[in-house]
């Protein structure tokens, strides 16, 4: 919904869309929520299932988390609700659900998207 000149999004109206990664042989959850034309960066709610972790990759562009329910497993560490992590461009990374609950996250780039896994 357009409201004046700010966008209002009711994201619990929003159904979850299961997103395959054939990498992983596991489903993803997304909620699209914006993209910048000009910037191509994008905010949206991503949903890891119980134990998912998306193995070693890399971005060509840098991304923050904001845990939202859950606790993100990472490379660097475990994390729960309240805490923003920052990946920058580049970094080799992991990062997805603890074994014990699904974990869901405002997740944000600074530019397009893309991922490249690391091939062990």
């Amino acid at each position: 919904m357009q409201a004046g000149d700010i966008t209002v999004i009711d994201t619990a109206a929003l159904p979850w869309e299961p997103r395959w990664n054939e990498h992983l042989g596991k489903t993803l959850y997304r909620k699209n929520l914006i993209e910048d034309p000009e910037t191509s960066m994008e905010v949206r709610l991503v949903r890891y299932p119980a134990g998912v972790i998306n193995t070693r990759h890399t971005h060509p562009c840098a991304h923050g988390m904001y845990v939202l329910e859950g606790t993100l497993a990472t490379h660097a560490g475990s994390f729960g609700p309240g805490h923003f992590i920052w990946f920058p461009a580049g970094l080799e990374m992991e990062h997805g659900a603890a074994a014990e609950g699904d974990v869901t996250v405002l997740f944000i780039t600074n530019r397009k998207f893309e991922i490249h896994y690391v091939k062990d």
